[in-house]
């Protein structure tokens, strides 16, 4: 599939187009930005931050990735694997 498809969206987002993918707000995003957890580049004279989707898309994976190995704290305890613990119905 080309880049610039329909259904992959834009190659570059605005900081607000970012927030509302990640349903946070901007201030958020840019703050994301300015720790360089989440790479954007300025365009144009007056220097807008554009974040390239493929960027994004990677920020979200590493975040799937750390969930997988440092929150497992967060997770529910999984059942044991006999009826021990097991809520009686």
């Amino acid at each position: 599939m080309p880049p610039n498809s329909p259904s992959s969206g834009p190659r570059f987002l605005t900081l607000d187009q970012v927030a509302e993918e990640l349903q946070v707000t901007r201030s958020q995003v840019y703050a994301l930005v300015r720790d360089r957890s989440l790479i954007a580049v300025k365009i144009g004279g007056r220097g807008q931050r554009r974040v390239e989707r493929s960027r994004l898309e990677e920020y979200i994976a590493e975040l799937y990735r750390q969930a997988e190995t440092d929150g497992s704290a967060d997770q529910p305890a999984r059942p044991a694997s006999s009826n021990e613990g097991a809520p009686d119905d």
